[in-house]
């Protein structure tokens, strides 16, 4: 099975300095005087978070290339569009490999450096067939000997390719070589579409030539990704399976859910209800395991088709279980006119990470063990999928890290989902000790830890303490640590 790595460790710190009691994050209940128990109940603040593996993404190419980011200033990377995580670069083939073994790299890597300088990440489809152009696959790749039809639209002509052509199979496999060299291992990209089979990449033919090709061909170009792609998560249309077949097992989902392969459904609200989108069922067989894209209609045609609904699209969310939805569409109106539910679906798209209640001792002795009681929750639709782990900091009053302390054996990928509300609550406590004492072969005494008062901080990330999530609280120290009150540490010596 294709497999995703999440690299966590652990760790602690030290140095001294005395800090008193100041606000922090948004809180409810008591703070209890030092000698005693603290307890905090943090409040969540409602921003949208940018987290791994969910998000908002951007239709900067949508197919035709000036769709829809060709109106925006190079500096211009929608920091106003809350949760927005990904820049989504769909292109043909063609504008890609403009001669057998020559590249067009810049047409994807200008718009994608801009959004990873803010920290974003990317995501692509390449396609072989596209309705607005004759040859969305290179026409060298026809010329070398590929097969396919010849397909009216629009008063024109597209070609598409016979898709399992061996011509056109071992064109496609050179290119994935060389577009994985780049793009494999590559830490800022979410995800990759399986995207040379069907119209627009979608993965059907219905609109074209009607053929239905086996599980076989669309097994082979799912496989053909996987060769090269072996550590990105990928992605199919749910399309694959027929665009308004319902239900909620097929073939080839079934085999690309065995190899890691998630699903994308780019048809929603594309028509009016009941028919607003055909495969909530399927999603079920992949939420609980992966990252489940949306795709809505292109917003504009959705209007006017009568097919929008601010209602549905928040209820795709939830049916879908979804982790990402798309932005397709110019950005401003999108956003301008969908503000109301856009914050809606910011509150429950992905995975959503609570801290109800947090106690822990106002005092503690140097080298002697106490515990931290927490209860989190997931207000999210989705997994929290990479993982993660409580930690809890203690910081002087120049911000330098105190103490570092890891609970590793909770990982928030097992956080439970819920409904629209109050999440399923899980309550955890957690053992540590701080700075124990050491002698060296001189008996020289020596701590790593000093006595005083410091501010306590609460994240979750890898196992070594490096927070990895934003939190929906106030406190952010810019590290994605949130400041929930203080801890006084005593040494006393035997």
């Amino acid at each position: 099975m294709k497999r995703r790595t999440f690299i966590r460790a652990g760790g602690l710190a030290a140095t001294s300095m005395a800090l008193p009691l100041t606000p922090a994050m948004n809180l409810h209940g008591s703070v209890m005087p030092s000698s005693r128990l603290q307890t905090v109940n943090p409040v969540d603040n409602r921003k949208a978070l940018v987290n791994p593996d969910m998000g908002w993404t951007m239709h900067y190419y949508s197919n035709v290339i000036t769709n829809y980011g060709s109106r925006l200033e190079p500096s211009d990377t929608l920091d106003y569009f809350p949760g927005l995580s990904t820049v989504y670069l769909r292109v043909p083939w063609a504008f890609l490999e403009l001669e057998e073994g020559k590249f067009n790299w810049e047409l994807l890597d200008t718009p994608a450096q801009r959004w990873i300088e803010k920290g974003k990440k990317v995501a692509f489809r390449i396609s072989a067939e596209e309705s607005w152009m004759r040859y969305a696959t290179p026409e060298w790749v026809v010329k070398a000997g590929a097969k396919g039809h010849n397909v009216k639209w629009g008063g024109g002509e597209i070609w598409e390719p016979v898709f399992d052509d061996p011509v056109f199979i071992e064109k496609v496999d050179k290119f994935l070589e060389t577009f994985a060299k780049r793009y494999e291992n590559n830490p800022n990209v979410a995800f990759v579409d399986v995207g040379h089979f069907g119209l627009w990449g979608e993965g059907h033919t219905v609109l074209t030539t009607g053929i239905d090709y086996s599980f076989e061909v669309k097994k082979l170009h799912i496989d053909l990704y996987l060769k090269h792609f072996r550590n990105t998560l990928l992605c199919i249309s749910d399309d694959f399976a027929g665009h308004n077949r319902t239900g909620d097992f097929f073939p080839i989902t079934d085999y690309a859910l065995s190899r890691g392969v998630t699903i994308r459904d780019d048809s929603i609200m594309v028509h009016k209800y009941p028919q607003h989108w055909y495969h909530a069922e399927m999603a079920q067989q992949f939420w609980p395991k992966f990252p489940v894209i949306l795709e809505h209609q292109h917003y504009g045609a959705s209007l006017r088709d009568g097919a929008w609904s601010k209602e549905l699209f928040l209820k795709s969310v939830e049916d879908y279980h979804a982790s990402y939805m798309s932005i397709h569409w110019w950005p401003d109106v999108l956003y301008e006119e969908n503000r109301d539910v856009i914050e809606k679906i910011n509150l429950r798209m992905g995975y959503r990470l609570q801290l109800d209640t947090l106690s822990w001792p106002g005092e503690a002795v140097i080298g002697e063990p106490f515990s931290v009681k927490a209860k989190w929750g997931n207000a999210g639709v989705a997994p929290c999928y990479p993982g993660g782990f409580p930690c809890y900091t203690l910081k002087d009053d120049k911000g330098g890290i105190v103490t570092a302390l890891v609970d590793e054996q909770f990982d928030f990928r097992y956080l439970q989902v819920g409904g629209p509300g109050s999440p399923p609550w899980q309550e955890f406590e957690s053992a540590f000790t701080i700075g124990p004492a050491f002698k060296d072969p001189f008996k020289t005494f020596a701590r790593v830890v000093q006595a005083g008062r410091f501010d306590l901080f609460v994240s979750v990330g890898l196992r070594d303490g490096t927070p990895v999530f934003e939190l929906p609280y106030d406190g952010n120290d810019g590290f994605r640590r949130y400041k929930v009150g203080s801890m006084v540490l005593k040494d006393i010596r035997s």
